[in-house]
């Protein structure tokens, strides 16, 4: 079956905007809407960048059955998976069964900012797959350890968990 999605493009519009796009494209029929996260717009005239995360808690309240989710996010320059995994968890919790977790290797242009070198694509989808075994771990419940080859939680537990497990699109 096809589906008709809405692209919230946070390079361009502030968080109130898409707040009221999303539950205009509800309202016109949309089955869900993808926000995209990023660092810094793709040019300076785009001028916006709000933190997905924020935004996605208000979608959460503006919508009641459209399916929301990042498209994309990327859980391994910018933020540690395991912070990832704690967000997606409460905005799941927020939305029962709406909340999708789009994820990928990222792009330069956002995931510089801390100042780490940029791997290459090969490294970047090992550091993903790493990443995605962290966030699945913490969504079991319960405490965790893991040691990956790029990512290390100890002793860390998700107290807030939805009802169903978050589904991960690559």
């Amino acid at each position: 079956m096809t589906e008709i999605g809405y692209a919230l493009s946070s390079e361009e519009f502030g968080p109130n905007d898409l707040v009221t796009f999303a539950g205009k494209a509800e309202e016109a029929g949309f089955s869900f809407a993808m926000i995209s996260d990023h660092f810094h717009p793709w040019t300076d005239a785009q001028g916006q960048s709000p933190f997905v995360w924020s935004v996605l808690g208000a979608l959460a309240r503006a919508t009641e059955r459209m399916r929301l989710g990042t498209g994309v996010t990327c859980p391994t320059m910018r933020i540690h998976p395991a912070i990832v995994a704690h967000a997606a968890a409460t905005t799941a919790a927020l939305m029962p069964g709406r909340f999708f977790l789009g994820v990928g290797t990222g792009e330069n242009l956002n995931e510089h900012i801390l100042g780490t070198r940029w791997p290459p694509l090969e490294v970047r989808q090992e550091m993903l797959e790493d990443a995605i075994e962290v966030m699945r771990t913490l969504w079991e419940g319960g405490m965790h350890s893991y040691k990956g080859r790029y990512f290390t939680i100890e002793n860390a537990r998700l107290y807030t968990l939805p009802e169903h497990p978050v589904p991960v699109m690559v």
